[in-house]
């Protein structure tokens, strides 16, 4: 499935990020959010196929809203330049880690894994990373993963996390504030009639990734 619509929208949104603009717009955005909706309801059944921990079905519980809360931001832009949906077990609100797209043209990513885990869940991860060292470093370093992500991007402490001993050899591990990996996406990938089975295929690549993780949350949701 081709995201014509929601391409062709998104472009012109960026050079046009007002709301007179956007009301003269609001059929084609409505058409865009419509295509790119169904995009994401074709791609949940097929994700739940490989990750039974997916409990979601329709796009509503993964979409984002494209309106931006500008109250506290320097950039007064009224509307994301994009459109985003992540899906996981209890989608977009989820404190699980799950399947991300952030659909922008010429700046348009996939990713996995939890960012800016709460401090509990941050503080499991840490304890399960330092538990089963070696189970973490084997999925960090499986080829298919570091073929196509870039892992553990982001945030990093300086010292060694509270709690922790300072000697433990795999220490940089554990100084993360996220564990994300991400993948660029070029903008012909969006206009393929194919796109959906190839986000799917590149999800699939950050399965067990994701699936450490989400032990340390189910050890801080049923604690």
């Amino acid at each position: 499935m081709a995201l014509q619509k929601t391409f062709q929208f998104l472009i012109d949104l960026k050079f046009n990020n007002n709301r007179p603009w956007f009301n003269e717009n609001k059929d084609r955005y409505l058409a865009a959010k419509k295509e790119f909706d169904t995009y994401i309801e074709r791609l949940i059944p097929l994700l739940k196929k490989q990750d039974h921990s997916i409990d979601v079905n329709c796009a509503k519980e993964c979409v984002f809203r494209i309106y931006r809360d500008v109250r506290f931001s320097k950039n007064k832009e009224p509307y994301k330049n994009s459109f985003g949906a992540y899906i996981s077990k209890g989608g977009r609100k989820s404190p699980y880690a799950g399947y991300y797209i952030h659909f922008e043209p010429d700046n348009s990513f996939i990713g996995g894994g939890i960012y800016q885990p709460s401090p509990t869940v941050l503080k499991n991860i840490r304890n399960q990373i330092f538990e089963h060292t070696d189970a973490y470093k084997k999925i960090l370093t499986k080829k298919e993963l570091k073929n196509e992500y870039s892992v553990l991007e982001g945030a990093k402490l300086k010292m060694a996390p509270k709690g922790f001993p300072k000697d433990f050899k795999d220490i940089d591990l554990l100084k993360n504030k996220h564990f994300t990996v991400r993948k660029k996406i070029d903008n012909e990938l969006w206009l393929k009639e194919n796109s959906v089975e190839l986000i799917l295929k590149s999800f699939e690549t950050q399965q067990y990734f994701n699936h450490f993780l989400n032990r340390a949350v189910e050890a801080e949701i049923l604690s």
